[in-house]
């Protein structure tokens, strides 16, 4: 014969049974809290609640801030070849973006940290030296591209447009490699714990060459010369239809 339980029973059990369940629910998520918390005890508590950013997202966000650029240079090329006039510091601030963003920060952190992972893996070896040729092609069209900024000598204008022209025909092509071939397949070379680790790497290297909040500063400063060539409205480039 079953037992008889008077419905006050039955209602204690059912609420003692949720709270069980809800404690050993909620006993995992702040054992992973306080674990997380330990493992980085020298950061206060608001520090601890921002989000962390992988070493591959804050490399594709940089192609993104680099593909803005490329978006100034398109224009400036436009200007050159139309004989518009452009405000001269706009070209000569983009420069000096690549060269201290681009090229001494984001493409040293993939030849210091990414390619020798690559070769020394044994994979994608012959990307690896294409992307590290291409910096080197860069470093050299910059110097030329910024030895030229100043439009002083006839002509200036033609070779200019001509190799601002070739910098981002190879920069697009470049970057999109790296961030649908090159940055997946990062995982498959470095182990999880290193993955993680690289990304407080990043981001000490940010900080200490452009200081706090360093890529949105940087971000700000390309904003700024996308304003002086009206170039910052996103419905500027929506086709009228």
């Amino acid at each position: 014969m079953k037992e008889m339980i008077n419905p006050g029973r039955r209602e204690f059990i059912r609420k003692g049974g949720i709270l069980i369940t809800t404690a050993a629910v909620s006993k995992p998520a702040l054992l992973i809290a306080q674990e997380r918390a330990k493992s980085n005890p020298e950061k206060k508590p608001e520090e601890q609640k921002e989000i962390e950013i992988s070493p591959v997202e804050d490399l594709m966000r940089e192609h993104a801030a680099l593909a803005r650029i490329l978006l100034i240079y398109d224009e400036i090329i436009v200007c050159l070849k139309s004989r518009k006039e452009f405000p001269p510091d706009v070209l000569v601030n983009s420069t000096g973006l690549i060269r201290r963003f681009v090229e001494d920060y984001h493409e040293k952190l993939e030849e210091n940290y990414l390619f020798p992972r690559f070769e020394k893996a044994g994979k994608l070896v012959d990307l690896v030296k294409m992307l590290y040729q291409q910096h080197q092609t860069g470093r050299r069209l910059t110097d030329r591209i910024r030895g030229l900024a100043s439009l002083k000598a006839p002509g200036e204008k033609a070779e200019l447009a001509q190799y601002l022209g070739l910098f981002t025909r190879m920069y697009r092509p470049h970057k999109a490699r790296e961030d649908t071939v090159l940055f997946p397949a990062f995982h498959s070379v470095v182990s999880a714990k290193e993955f993680d680790a690289l990304g407080d790497v990043f981001e000490d290297e940010e900080q200490k060459l452009f200081g706090k909040d360093g890529f949105e500063k940087i971000v700000g400063e390309v904003a700024a010369l996308e304003k002086k060539l009206s170039l910052y409205e996103l419905s500027g480039f929506t086709p009228k239809l």
